[in-house]
């Protein structure tokens, strides 16, 4: 089967957000011809293991998201701010807009938008104003308009809150690749807190066998776009 290809831009928190929860699309995106970037607002340092120097452990959360984004034929952005401490300004919201401009994803997926993490909830309010000013003419930028079609918001265990699954989406065909590409991500195979990986892998096949395909990631998407218009041939 002849698939369109499509740029998804998956917008973490943290580098390992968006690779852990909707990995498994941008994977599905890579072997079916499109482009996958991620872009992580901070690097996620402040998770540094026990003794850990912490610039150090920047350094190599940054190579891992690359890593990462290598296996897909992909890119990796990182934005300079700290972790723990993203701010909740319009300074980070035109720096996402102007990522969103030069991508020109036609999906974009970033975390719900109530959260345990401060970071994440704050995310889900920056990209959602991003992706807004992003489309609009009126915000000259360097670079033109660019309206992505899909805005996703995906299950994370931090963000289980008020997460209420709507779009299954099927990653059968790019799991495997995922499942080889995670393993870049120290935290997600040797994390002593939680089990990163067994449990994202767990989470998509369930994902799957609820949506009758082999893997499935769940997303939310906004609540104005909840509409399913069909006609009566479409029943």
């Amino acid at each position: 089967m002849e698939h369109k290809p499509h740029t998804v831009l998956a917008i973490g928190a943290h580098i390992g957000d968006a690779e852990l929860t909707a990995g498994a699309l941008l994977a599905t995106c890579a072997v079916q011809g499109g482009k996958a970037v991620t872009l992580a607002l901070t690097a996620g340092e402040k998770g540094a293991p026990a003794g850990a120097d912490i610039a150090e452990y920047r350094r190599s959360k940054i190579a891992e998201a690359e890593a990462f984004a290598a296996d897909l034929g992909g890119e990796a952005i990182v934005l300079d701010y700290q972790d723990g401490l993203l701010p909740d300004n319009d300074e980070v919201r035109f720096a996402v807009c102007d990522v969103i401009r030069r991508v020109r994803p036609d999906i974009i997926v970033t975390h719900h938008g109530q959260s345990m993490h401060k970071d994440h909830a704050v995310c889900h309010k920056i990209v959602v104003d991003a992706w807004f000013y992003a489309a609009i003419e009126g915000f000259q930028r360097q670079l033109p308009r660019h309206f992505a079609r899909h805005l996703y918001f995906a299950e994370n265990w931090e963000d289980a809150p008020g997460f209420e699954p709507y779009v299954y989406l099927d990653v059968t065909e790019g799991y495997p690749l995922w499942e080889k590409a995670i393993d870049h991500h120290w935290f997600a195979v040797h994390s002593t807190s939680f089990p990163y990986k067994e449990y994202y892998a767990h989470l998509k096949r369930i994902r799957g066998i609820q949506g009758r395909k082999g893997y499935c990631e769940c997303f939310m998407i906004p609540p104005e776009q909840h509409r399913l218009v069909q006609t009566l041939e479409d029943i």
